[in-house]
């Protein structure tokens, strides 16, 4: 079989978010290619003796993504650059230009393999199903997560930021919802933490399927951790079948735009005193998060930071 390969001029600067808005249209997984200078701890994940000299810097990143049915091609870029033109007003996209070229079947889902490896957030091992825990390790809280299918495998900043909030706040008697579960990571770590019981929604069907495979390689059932696939925002069978007032952790890691719409709708599904964590905000949509919170009728009890990414956690 033949790909449709796209390969999208941007900048380094809003790859991240790109590349989530990407995934959100329905795109299962993306490349991206920058000269960004990699960090002590990027090259601490390098398994090679010798690093690869890179050029410098010039702000300028590529994102690629593989399409398989070509009338996906002209659906998804005319969605993306209307995102796109959106998302110019407050970060600097770059060029937005496409490049469109047919490339051979290859096994992009187990291709992830060769660039994922075990980590730690704090204490926690978080571990693909094809690795070995180190002997060294097996005392340690250790999480088994799969990438390629959907967003989420704690290397991503915003992840991280969700969870040390979670941790700060469950408690044995928690029923938390995670809004954009995607693989599930975080309904599943504040299981791990002690949490009584958690939902999950997300938009995507491939999400759905991730988050249940990796409940299953941590032996984690459906009875602890409930995922279903729904629009919080507008879709009233959804927002009945995840229930009122009955979560004390609701958790958003999702673009910030997407937060202003449903932070004032979620409130209804919170606990009086329950707590809201929201991340996915890159820094300069730091305000209008905390606004629509503010507006909402939450109490904002903390403003987290990780490199260019924010974390609002508030209480109802």
């Amino acid at each position: 079989m033949r790909w449709n390969k796209v390969r999208l001029k941007t900048t380094a600067e809003a790859e991240d978010i790109v590349s989530s808005m990407l995934m959100d249209l329905g795109v299962q997984g993306v490349q991206i290619e920058d000269k960004i200078p990699l960090t002590p701890l990027d090259k601490e994940r390098m398994f090679v003796d010798i690093l690869p000299e890179t050029d410098v810097d010039d702000g300028v990143a590529y994102i690629s993504f593989y399409l398989e049915e070509e009338d996906e091609v002209g659906q998804i870029l005319s969605k993306a650059r209307e995102e796109l033109k959106e998302m110019s007003a407050y970060v600097d996209v770059g060029e937005c230009t496409f490049e469109e070229s047919l490339t051979e079947d290859l096994d992009w889902i187990n291709n992830w393999k060769q660039y994922f490896h075990q980590f730690y957030v704090d204490d926690i091992l978080i571990i693909p199903s094809w690795e070995d825990v180190k002997p060294e390790d097996s005392g340690k809280m250790i999480i088994h997560i799969d990438p390629g299918t959907a967003f989420g495998t704690g290397m991503h900043e915003t992840t991280q930021l969700c969870i040390r909030q979670i941790r700060k706040f469950v408690t044995e008697q928690t029923q938390i919802l995670d809004v954009g579960c995607g693989s599930g990571i975080l309904g599943m770590l504040a299981l791990k933490f002690g949490a009584k019981h958690s939902v999950g929604t997300d938009l995507d069907p491939c999400a759905i399927d991730a988050a249940r495979e990796n409940m299953e390689v941590n032996g984690i059932s459906e009875s602890q951790y409930e995922v279903m696939i729904g629009n919080l925002i507008n879709d009233r069978k959804i927002q009945d079948k995840v229930g009122y007032e009955k979560y004390d952790i609701v958790v958003a890691n999702i673009l910030a735009d997407v937060l202003v719409e449903l932070t004032p709708v979620i409130v209804g599904q919170m606990k009086k005193g329950g707590i809201y964590i929201t991340s996915g905000i890159i820094d300069n949509k730091e305000q209008s998060v905390v606004e629509s919170v503010k507006q909402a009728g939450l109490e904002v009890l903390e403003v987290t930071y990780q490199g260019e990414w924010v974390s609002v956690t508030a209480r109802k």
